[in-house]
């Protein structure tokens, strides 16, 4: 049996916050939440560790 995503427990606007404040997406933040708990510092920490994984364009 397929794997359900896991939700993150995080409203809209945080998901929104978080994405603009990191530059990453409101998916990604939603995958690293449902990942590592809604510890908004952990978050972060994560989400700009993803960016700065990203190629430049």
């Amino acid at each position: 049996m397929a794997e359900q995503p896991r939700q993150s427990g995080l409203s809209a606007e945080t998901l929104a916050a978080l994405a603009r404040e990191t530059g990453g997406s409101e998916q990604q933040i939603q995958e690293i939440a449902s990942l590592i708990g809604n510890d908004r510092s952990s978050i972060v920490r994560e989400a700009r560790m993803v960016a700065a994984d990203r190629p430049k364009r």
